[in-house]
């Protein structure tokens, strides 16, 4: 039983403190390209005059990556500001399980090979197809492909999600033909025959979240399971075909796709196979998950459901148990933020509109769902547009501010924490002008909850989860110019995070005359987004766990 935090010799404010997190806004000196500084942001201007500024590192390994090359991302940025503390994220514990052979001497993995051996059922891997590290990683499959092999499983098909998002946007290319000259080494020999089955984008088959949209899922399903849908003879043939026919489409949303042979799909999943999803982030794993395994599924008409053993790469939901069966255990996250407050008996309050719900309360705890105490938490989701955001880079700003602004002034809450999505998910379409809009959008609503803050004698953390909308052109890597696509003679779009630290300002609306930059926090950048936890652990009267990181403030 978690104990409560004890209390320090400062109060806290007489209102509350508000974590805000603005989702993909980084912080760059370099304009070019950068929709975060060409915004019109004269909050973000007001706090640099007013406020305490500092950045932080947040992604490779000050949040649990395995390298400094690793960019972060939603979910291991929000598991580090709530738990106060940096774990061995997805992408690290799936390359040592791989490393040390324990995920081939695992139960599941056992499980999952056993009715594929000796001609018995098809062994199935479906997930996202690239290198980006942030879902999955491409010398994941590779390996498990390998093993299978070595295993003595003679028939393999590979359902595939094109990225375009965490990677280059129109790069899928890049990765399919390595990937069948990889597939034709492992056929070599004549002992087994592994094949590319289906495919599509990833924001138009299989991977939604939050229950946003079941109709991804559900042609995802129709795609993978069913083999139904416009057939190719390759998975090149059909990128190149869907390319020609949607002008300007990016991987992401390319339309999905069935390879086929014969006139006949090549990799349908029956009865008698095994699947693995090789996903090892969790918020866009969980709906299929649940398609494949509920009895009792109600969110889209499945047809006959086909009898397989299932593996996801990781459990992605530990209280619901999705799945059931996963080739590597998720890393154990305790004593959260959320925690500790409910422990302690303060009130405490989480909003964002549906695409980051998730992030303020399940990866926010831990990866915990549901609440630690219904009492003293509040948690509200606001609806998102089933819209492109590019097309509304506003997305549900305005409600989130109207409803949070109202919270605040209720006293009900001494912690209250919301997440803006705008800079991440208008960021992840390529589209400049959309994401500087969506920038201004997150310091027009900023302004109000700076008023709210300044009214309730409050305290404000402003900083961010990772980058995105900080850099929306590629890079040489070379010169560190914007590189220039040789189709369009324009700079290249980029539609991934970015390695860029984040803002962090931090707004004493109480006029407490006590808060200070720590030394641990200067130079900027010096401390991640961890730190974030004990600040407003300190900010609220606590004495932080000595096992957190360190605070971004000192009391005088």
């Amino acid at each position: 039983m978690i104990q409560p935090l004890k209390k320090s010799s400062f109060a806290g404010p007489s209102g509350p403190v508000v974590l805000c997190i603005m989702d993909g806004i980084g912080w760059s000196a370099d304009r070019e390209g950068n929709a975060v500084a060409s915004a019109c942001t004269p909050h973000f201007a007001w706090l640099m005059e007013h406020a305490l500024f500092t950045t932080l590192k947040a992604h490779g390994q000050a949040v649990g990556l395995p390298s400094d090359e690793d960019m972060g991302n939603s979910e291991v940025g929000h598991n580090a500001i709530g738990c106060g503390r940096v774990f061995a994220q997805g992408a690290k514990l799936v390359n040592e399980s791989i490393r040390t052979g324990a995920l081939f001497k695992g139960k599941a993995w056992q499980e999952v090979i056993a009715p594929c051996r000796r001609g018995g059922g098809t062994l199935h891997f479906i997930g996202l197809f690239s290198d980006g590290n942030v879902h999955s990683h491409l010398d994941h499959l590779k390996a498990l492909l390998n093993q299978a092999k070595k295993d003595g499983v003679p028939t393999a098909r590979i359902h595939i999600l094109l990225d375009g998002r965490d990677v280059g946007e129109t790069s899928a290319l890049e990765y399919v033909d390595p990937f069948e000259s990889f597939l034709a080494e492992l056929n070599r020999d004549g002992t087994v025959d592994y094949r590319i089955a289906s495919g599509g984008g990833r924001m138009k088959i299989t991977m939604d979240r939050y229950n946003a949209d079941w109709e991804m899922v559900r042609r995802g399903w129709q795609t993978h399971v069913k083999g139904e849908g416009r057939m190719f003879p390759s998975a090149r043939a059909a990128i190149e075909t869907l390319r020609k026919e949607n002008p300007g489409v990016i991987d992401q949303d390319l339309p999905p796709f069935v390879i086929g042979q014969n006139g006949r799909p090549v990799g349908p999943i029956r009865d008698g196979d095994a699947v693995i999803f090789f996903n090892f982030r969790g918020d866009r794993a969980i709906e299929i998950s649940r398609a494949f395994e509920e009895v009792h599924f109600t969110e889209f008409d499945r047809g006959p459901r086909p009898q397989v053993i299932y593996a996801g790469m990781m459990q992605y939901d530990g209280d619901l148990k999705i799945p059931k069966r996963y080739l590597v255990s998720p890393p154990a996250l305790d004593r959260t933020v959320g925690e500790f407050l409910a422990a302690s008996g303060v009130p405490s309050y989480a909003i964002s509109e549906t695409q980051k719900y998730g992030h303020v309360t399940y990866f926010f705890n831990g990866n915990r769902s549901g609440k630690f105490n219904d009492r003293l938490e509040t948690y509200v989701e606001i609806p998102s547009d089933l819209v492109p955001f590019e097309q509304r880079p506003w997305m549900k700003a305005a409600e989130i501010t109207d409803t949070v602004t109202e919270a605040i002034r209720s006293g009900a809450y001494r912690f209250l924490r919301l997440n803006y999505p705008n800079g991440d998910m208008v960021g992840h379409t390529g589209v400049f002008q959309a994401a500087q809009i969506a920038v201004e959008t997150v310091d027009l609503c900023l302004g109000r909850i700076l008023r709210t803050i300044q009214e309730t004698r409050g305290i404000l953390l402003v900083s961010a989860d990772h980058g995105n909308a900080d850099e929306m052109f590629e890079k040489d890597k070379k010169t560190g110019k914007i590189a220039v696509d040789p189709r369009t003679r324009k700079p290249k779009v980029k539609t991934s995070h970015t390695l860029n630290p984040v803002p962090c300002w931090i707004f004493d609306g109480a006029q407490t005359g006590r808060i200070a930059l720590a030394p641990e926090s200067r130079p900027a950048g010096s401390l991640g987004i961890s730190s974030l936890a004990a600040t407003c652990l300190r900010l609220l009267g606590f004495e932080p766990p000595s096992d957190y990181d360190p605070s971004i403030v000192t009391l005088a």
